[in-house]
């Protein structure tokens, strides 16, 4: 049991130091927004989403509702349920549905990953390793983050706040550059966010952002429908 929680440790050292630099600049935007450092680091503790956490956020500091943060995070973070569907398949008998409700608190994008390429069934400890360790990365580079937007000048705290939008950038460009329907979606995205911004600008930043991102998705699925393939 021991082994097996040591050696998902191992495999999130990874993960973790990527998210150290990432919440970094999650830490210096809340800070920012008028976040305390406390309350920083218990919105990274209990959420663990990077977009999620950013458009929140955003959210808090423009007083939106809660309707409008509830709509916001099912629409960012709906992804997770199909991931913990995925990786349900490859779990093994030792989980038990208390010890899957725990596991699910940390799919991420990149645990999920990690998961997914490992050979053979994950056990509990193994998944737990992993999230422990890329927790404590996420939450460290909060606090560190939040605590530098207290102290540093607002000139270098603007510099460090763009790592997380970085994050954003390496997170599309790649599939974008690959296909066509991607890059649409980012693009008429994009454009549809000026749009609102300039347009319409008394729509509060989260009806905005649910607004953009599923006309842009209902865009790309009438224009580039996925051809269904035939088994036969």
């Amino acid at each position: 049991m021991k082994s097996d929680f040591l050696k998902g440790t191992a495999a999130g050292i990874p993960i973790a130091l990527g998210y150290l630099s990432v919440s970094f600049g999650f830490g210096i935007m809340a800070q920012g927004a008028g976040i305390s450092v406390f309350e920083a680091f218990m919105i990274s503790l209990t959420n663990l989403t990077s977009a999620g956490q950013a458009q929140g956020v955003g959210i808090i500091a423009a007083g939106g509702t809660l309707l409008e943060m509830a709509a916001v995070q099912l629409i960012i973070n709906i992804r997770y349920a199909l991931m913990a569907l995925s990786l349900s398949q490859k779990l093994d008998d030792r989980f038990t549905f208390p010890k899957r409700l725990i596991a699910a608190y940390g799919i991420t994008d990149e645990i999920f990953a990690v998961c997914s390429t490992e050979k053979g069934k994950i056990t509990p400890n193994y998944m737990y390793g992993i999230i422990a360790i890329s927790t404590l990365g996420w939450v460290t580079g909060t606090l560190l983050g939040a605590a530098a937007g207290e102290i540093l000048p607002s000139s270098i705290t603007a510099a460090l706040g763009i790592v997380l939008y970085g994050m954003f950038l390496a997170i599309i460009i790649p599939p974008a550059k690959k296909e066509k329907s991607i890059l649409f979606v980012v693009v008429i995205a994009a454009l549809l966010s000026v749009l609102c911004k300039y347009v319409v600008p008394f729509l509060s930043g989260g009806f905005a952002m649910i607004l953009c991102a599923l006309t842009a998705t209902l865009l790309g699925a009438l224009l580039f429908p996925e051809e269904e393939e035939d088994d036969t």
